[in-house]
């Protein structure tokens, strides 16, 4: 017999060609409701496990059965052919996105084999080609399965391997539940020898000395110890801590979870790069003073710790920083994270430490949590959650909980070993800067806005920006903004326009504003590109621990791409510039994504290019008509004069909206034209700095990426540079562009007005008021801005409080409330052509 061992809780993916076997295997080493066939599943959607046709459904309820089993944490076998990379590809993501492992066994038998089994089944009436496609796609998927995220690729060739086979079911390392206690458990040691020792016999613990060393212990109750973790670094003494700890767990008396600190250190003593800090120093000092066989001892020790256990029938679960309950018992990279470094919101506290989510406030769990990490006055309860780390290394105590007793046991230190870098303070009640919650936008609201004023959120607007942040949206810690509508300028009365330049400079003159910027109006998308300079800042700024550097979203918050990231790449170093001089290690642009058609083809397909092409197909023929008509004597002359317009109006049409429509492949070919430096570190650069600020750092930027804004700076008390602006406009608009916004140069003291006025050009303005509009200027012309331009107002401040509470460290919820309230806002009845 030959041992196949599998995750007890995890996924086990079959493979093989059709006739190798595998029901029959699967039938007889497992349960039959562990077993997810795809032929099942076939017949359930179909009635007829042969029909092909109902693949992709079935399918579809095979991948529904396996998300829930594993988040229910059965394990569960899946078995089909899954020869193909795509088709594994999809059960593998299945298994990370519920923090599982996943085996495969790959039944290898031969060909001829496998087609004469089928050959003896009536209801298998394919031919011996379909067994052999199947064949070459096995043969070569075996060179890269180990590559392809299983844990392991078990291969079975033959029936006699395939026979012999004996299924191993593996429980997770992290799975104690077997151990009852009683426990205690004992907080952050943080090299406090002495203090650890005291701990342990006021336990009741005895300690075994070798010399003057403590190197292990036992209770006469029969009690196991459980350390949290962060055993290391700060105090006087880690090697001594390590000593004992290691002798308890050597002995059977002690379980230890990793902590951060055991994971820095790690790094540390095998020569990794790592920043010296929050007392590794002392613990490198120390080390040095120890032989070369206790280092290599300790270094396997800590390395060898994992990041949680489960204990007592899953009634309690111990991880260092704690752990939410749909990761109790569960195996991935960001369970560790979690169990190690918790969940942080990317905001920084006064002193410079990172805020952490308060997920204890939110557990609902039946498990009870112990934890340490974040260090707190006194042993708290908080939802069925306590956090033993007390601060002995700061001059607090050294605690311990005695389970299933809830009793807490704490020990003073002895002195402060280490100046800590904040007050110590309580997990506390209030709320915590990552609690987003329906409660904070749903209904009806009313907002206090520095920028702003106070603005009503009507509660049929936060319904309909809630259906579009709850489905759509990016991650919500990279959603620290969305741009403002704008309003065009007033109405222009000049022969042949409805929106001029000249009435953008007599209103922002009348407003007080004595210099404008004109910039170039990209027909693009909106796009707004929040980018940290590298995953560390990522992960410290917004909290975003996926390896993710940044987002790329629309002005609704959605993402432009299914996956951003080549893009947010792409991006970051393009803007390695404003890096570097802005000093910052994030930043958050406002721009367009380039060309319209990357993100508008469908539309441009289904409405522009439709009416382009119906006009242009039937108008000729209607002029056609006409002349025939004309021909024999009747006067048509005003109908042939119209239809020739109207068809004159259409090639105009069409050409408008095909100067904003060029080919992309992925990315190449598009590009994004920056205009404005929204904020980095510490400074809100949209309400401290001038556009012509934004322009000339913007104007750094020096890549294949990046499309400049070209504009101009107006004087407008000057005639001529009125006049030149004009003629730079017209330019613009000739030359197949949209337009441009006039935007104010300078601060406007004691007013507010309004933070842009499109300008667009009036072959641009047959795209949104139809391939006619010029015939109905006198119509058109009554238009109201005053809501359009509420709104722009409202949405601007709203946008910049949003900014400003992101930068000044602000809880996330609250950022999150401005940012919620423009999009809300965007669901007003405004006429939407303005």
């Amino acid at each position: 017999m030959s041992e196949v061992r599998v995750p007890a809780r995890g996924l086990v993916v079959l493979v093989g060609v059709s006739g190798s076997g595998k029901s029959t295997f699967a039938q007889a080493h497992f349960k039959p409701t562990e077993v997810v066939s795809s032929d099942f599943c076939r017949g359930l959607v179909a009635d007829d496990v042969n029909d092909q046709s109902a693949t992709p459904d079935a399918f579809d309820v095979l991948h529904y059965i396996v998300a829930t089993r594993l988040r229910r944490g059965l394990l569960t076998v899946v078995d089909a052919t899954n020869v193909q990379k795509a088709s594994r590809a999809e059960l593998v993501a299945l298994a990370k996105r519920h923090d599982v492992l996943v085996d495969a066994i790959v039944l290898d038998v031969p060909e001829q084999v496998a087609t004469e089994r089928n050959a003896q089944r009536p209801d298998r009436d394919f031919g011996r080609h379909v067994v052999a496609r199947q064949k070459r796609d096995l043969d070569r998927s075996l060179r890269r399965l180990g590559k392809e995220g299983f844990r392991r690729v078990h291969v079975l060739r033959g029936d006699e391997q395939i026979t012999a086979a004996e299924i191993v079911r593996e429980r997770p390392w992290n799975d104690r539940t077997d151990l009852h206690g009683p426990f205690d458990v004992i907080g952050d040691v943080h090299g406090c020898a002495s203090e650890l020792r005291t701990l342990l016999t006021d336990l009741g613990w005895t300690l075994r000395y070798d010399g003057a060393q403590a190197v292990g212990a036992s209770h006469p109750e029969g009690r196991t110890a459980v350390f949290v973790g962060d055993l290391v670094d700060r105090g006087p003494d880690t090697p001594g801590v390590l000593r004992l700890v290691m002798g308890m767990v050597a002995d059977g008396e002690a379980l230890c979870v990793s902590g951060n600190h055991e994971a820095k250190l790690v790094r540390a003593l095998r020569g990794s790069k790592v920043t010296v800090a929050h007392g590794l120093a002392e613990s490198l000092e120390q080390f040095d003073g120890e032989s070369n066989d206790f280092r290599k001892a300790a270094l396997a020790f800590m390395d060898g710790l994992i990041a949680h256990y489960v204990l007592d029938d899953g009634r309690l679960v111990v991880a260092h920083a704690g752990l939410k309950e749909a990761y109790h018992g569960r195996s991935s990279g960001r369970v560790r994270a979690f169990a190690l470094y918790g969940d942080t919101t990317g905001e920084t506290d006064e002193y410079g430490l990172p805020v952490r989510y308060p997920w204890a406030q939110e557990y609902r769990g039946r498990a009870t949590v112990v934890y340490g990490h974040t260090p707190v006055p006194r042993a708290e309860w908080v939802n069925n959650t306590i956090c033993l780390d007390t601060g002995v290394v700061f001059g607090g105590e050294l605690t311990a909980l005695r389970y299933p007793e809830r009793e807490i046991v704490s020990v003073p230190a002895e002195q402060e070993w280490y100046a800590p870098a904040r007050p110590l303070a309580p997990v506390g009640d209030g709320r915590e800067p990552l609690a987003l919650s329906i409660d904070d936008v749903a209904g009806t609201r009313w907002l206090e806005s520095p920028h702003a004023g106070k603005v009503k959120i009507p509660e049929e607007n936060a319904a309909a920006a809630l259906e579009i942040m709850s489905r759509f949206a990016v991650d919500p810690r990279w959603l620290v903004y969305l741009p403002p509508t704008m309003s065009p300028a007033s109405t222009s009365r000049l022969d042949g326009y409805l929106e001029h330049p000249a009435q953008a400079f007599d209103e922002y003159a009348a407003w007080g504003v004595t210099h404008v910027v004109c910039e170039e109006k990209h027909m693009g998308s909106r796009a707004i590109a929040v980018l940290a300079q590298d995953e560390e800042t990522a992960e410290r700024r917004f909290g975003i621990g996926d390896g993710s550097t940044g987002a790329v979203y629309t002005r609704t918050g959605r993402p432009f791409l299914a996956d951003t990231r080549p893009l947010v790449d792409r991006l970051r170093e393009a803007a390695s510039p404003l890096f570097a001089s802005l000093e910052t290690d994030w930043l958050a642009l406002d721009g367009e994504l380039l060309p319209w058609s990357a993100k508008a083809q469908d539309l441009i397909t289904s409405q522009y290019a439709s009416v382009g092409a119906a006009a242009r197909h039937a108008l000729p023929a209607v002029v056609s008509v006409l002349e025939r008509t004309a021909g024999r004597g009747l006067d048509v002359a005003r109908l042939t004069e119209h239809a020739r317009r109207r068809l004159a109006n259409a090639e105009a049409f069409s050409e408008a909206y095909a100067a904003y429509c060029r080919p992309t492949d992925g990315l190449d070919g598009i590009t994004y034209a920056p205009f404005q430096v929204l904020a980095v570190e510490g400074r809100t650069l949209a309400s401290t700095e001038p556009h012509p600020w934004h322009l000339a750092e913007l104007g750094r930027l020096d890549a294949a990426l990046i499309t400049p804004t070209r504009h101009r700076l107006v004087a407008l008390a000057s005639p001529q540079e009125r006049a030149a602006a004009v003629d730079w406009w017209q330019e613009l608009t000739a030359g197949g562009g949209e337009g441009m916004v006039v935007k104010p140069a300078h601060h406007v003291e004691g007013r507010r007005v309004q933070p842009g006025l499109k300008v667009r050009g009036p072959e641009y303005l047959r795209i949104v008021y139809g391939p006619d509009y010029t015939d109905a200027l006198d119509v058109l012309r009554d238009r109201n801005l005053g809501k359009k331009r509420q709104l722009a107002l409202r949405e601007h401040g709203l946008g910049l409080d949003a900014l400003d509470g992101f930068v000044d460290g602000e809880p996330l919820w609250r950022v999150h409330q401005r940012v919620f309230a423009v999009l809300a806002l965007e669901s007003e009845p405004v006429d939407p052509r303005l």
